[in-house]
């Protein structure tokens, strides 16, 4: 089993569109915060002094999509969107609640830190919320239809949590009575901050985030930082995140000395069409590290997913060895029942076949795009665990079931 030092829950509550790259987009119940022993002397002077020079600050070792750097007493986050022909960036300016804005950012949206109410309008924002113990800055989401996060479900039974829509159907009306200190939604091709001025001509800020661009899970995961940078909470995220990263890492570590890697076929046509993730798709990242022969692992997308047809992958999965999440199946009847041919696959006949739906709530909210996101770690290890069992013989899987 893993030997992780974060509890294997959800920090607080922490937290999709398919898939997978889409991709949240994600997931854990409670991950403990952290503390340290006192020390029994004294630190020595010097040591203290270079403790000083990097407390409170972060820095990205992943992620792809944004930047952050340290000017004085403010912060200055850059996002990027790929969106478009020309990548291009957004800069937000991070000030000290009640600071003066400093010169020389004409036109930069500014964010006082650290913020005190939050809009989150994706999964992926509950659970870079909740990971960092920040469950009750979440005043408003685009839908409560895909929380799992417990804490975050109290709220709403509580009413302290309002729906406000998502894309066309986005209530400024509501958010703008509201006046969060800011409003984090999900980026989308041809939708930029313009697309927010009714917000923020009303001084509501707007952040617009694209995490499950990311081609790695490390790298999506990082996104955690951007919400600590909001919060003040670097030295927070330093600790926690780079326990997921080194018992990532670890894991990976532990593949490298298969001898054999099986075959995965993953997902389920949708409208006769077969989405398998191409060679920068997050979940081939998983797949690798889990030590996985994925067929299309080399193949690449413009959408960042191959669109097949049914005889396309059909060929593969007679001879598959693992058949991976099936969209909402919970049993082998469900797959069959929407088409008999599925019966034939390898996997179905061996009985290896995994759906990542385990951790599913009453209202069919899912938490592996929800603290799954921001916890790669445990997503693979429930990888390996399937894959390689001789691995990891004591771990029991947290994301994924075996369908019956």
């Amino acid at each position: 089993m893993p030997q992780t030092p974060l509890s294997s829950g959800r920090a607080g509550g922490t937290s999709s569109l398919f898939s997978c790259w889409l991709l949240g987009l994600l997931l854990l119940s409670h991950v403990a915060g952290f503390s340290q022993s006192p020390a029994t002397k004294p630190a020595p002077k010097p040591a203290a002094k270079a403790a000083a020079t990097v407390r409170g600050r972060t820095s990205v070792q992943y992620a792809k999509g944004f930047t952050l750097n340290y000017v004085g007493n403010y912060k200055v986050l850059t996002i990027l969107s790929a969106f478009e022909q020309k990548t291009t960036a957004t800069r937000y300016l991070l000030v000290p609640r009640g600071s003066t804005r400093p010169a020389g950012f004409a036109g930069v949206q500014v964010i006082e830190t650290p913020i005190r109410t939050l809009v989150g309008l994706s999964s992926m924002h509950v659970a870079l919320a909740g990971f960092l113990g920040a469950d009750d800055l979440l005043v408003g989401l685009g839908s409560f239809k895909y929380v799992t996060a417990p804490r975050v479900r109290q709220r709403i039974a509580a009413g302290k949590v309002l729906e406000v829509g998502q894309g066309k159907e986005l209530n400024n009306e509501q958010l703008i009575a509201q006046h969060p200190d800011l409003v984090m939604t999900t980026g989308w091709p041809g939708e930029g901050l313009p697309r927010f001025q009714t917000l923020a001509a009303a001084g509501v800020p707007v952040m617009i985030n694209s995490e499950w661009v990311e081609t790695t899970p490390l790298g999506r995961a990082e996104w955690m930082k951007v919400m600590a940078a909001l919060l003040n909470k670097e030295d927070l995220v330093n600790q926690k995140f780079n326990q997921v990263a080194q018992e990532y890492n670890r894991l990976v570590a532990l593949t490298k000395k298969v001898s054999k890697r099986p075959t995965v076929v993953v997902g389920m046509p949708f409208k006769d069409v077969w989405h398998v993730p191409d060679t920068d798709s997050y979940l081939t990242q998983f797949l690798r590290d889990a030590a996985a022969t994925y067929p299309w692992e080399k193949a690449k997308a413009p959408s960042g997913s191959l669109a097949l047809s049914f005889e396309a992958v059909a060929p593969v999965a007679l001879r598959a060895d693992y058949w991976l999440q099936t969209g909402s199946a919970k049993a082998k009847a469900e797959i069959v029942g929407q088409d008999a041919r599925y019966a034939a696959f390898g996997p179905f006949k061996n009985n290896r076949v995994y759906n990542n739906n385990r951790r599913t709530n009453a209202e069919g909210s899912n938490d592996y795009w929800e603290s799954g996101a921001v916890r790669p770690d445990l997503v693979l290890a429930d990888m390996i665990k399937i894959l390689h069992p001789e691995l990891l013989p004591t771990w029991q899987l947290r994301y994924y079931q075996q369908l019956k």
